[in-house]
């Protein structure tokens, strides 16, 4: 397992690089720009740290963030999606997001906070996950 990115959700791309970037002194890494998604995003490191990053979230249409909305998930890199996502399910854990492309997941610790298990490469999509419907929010 590898540690990827903390995704935060900001209202304001200028204001948060002026935060995150010109006051922390993070680097910006690379930027995603998502038309039919309707976001960007913004991927922001410590110099020398490359591998720890903070994925800044912009969503163009206006959305007012309460509850701890801004704050997105942790990510993690897995060598076995299916295999986690299954041992996490064996605890007891609820799958809110099913591996149904062999690729990506969501589960939601004790407290609510989302994590995104991302495969390493792509994995075929299979059964039961690829016909998994969606659990709640993630």
């Amino acid at each position: 397992m590898k540690y990827l990115h903390t995704m935060v959700r900001v209202t304001d791309v200028d204001e948060s690089l002026r935060f995150y970037r010109d006051g922390l002194g993070l680097v910006e890494s690379h930027r995603i720009e998502n038309e039919n998604g309707r976001f960007t995003l913004i991927f922001l490191n410590a110099p020398g740290d490359e591998d720890a990053k903070v994925e800044l979230t912009f969503n163009w249409d206006p959305e007012e963030y309460r509850g701890g909305r801004n704050f997105g998930h942790l990510a993690y890199r897995v060598d076995d999606i299916y295999a986690i996502c299954q041992h996490l399910m064996d605890m007891g854990y609820t799958i809110h997001r099913p591996p149904r492309d062999g690729h990506m997941a969501f589960v939601k610790s004790p407290d609510g906070i989302s994590v995104e298990l991302l495969q390493e490469g792509r994995l075929e999509p299979k059964e039961p996950w690829a016909s998994m419907p969606n659990t709640g929010t993630w």
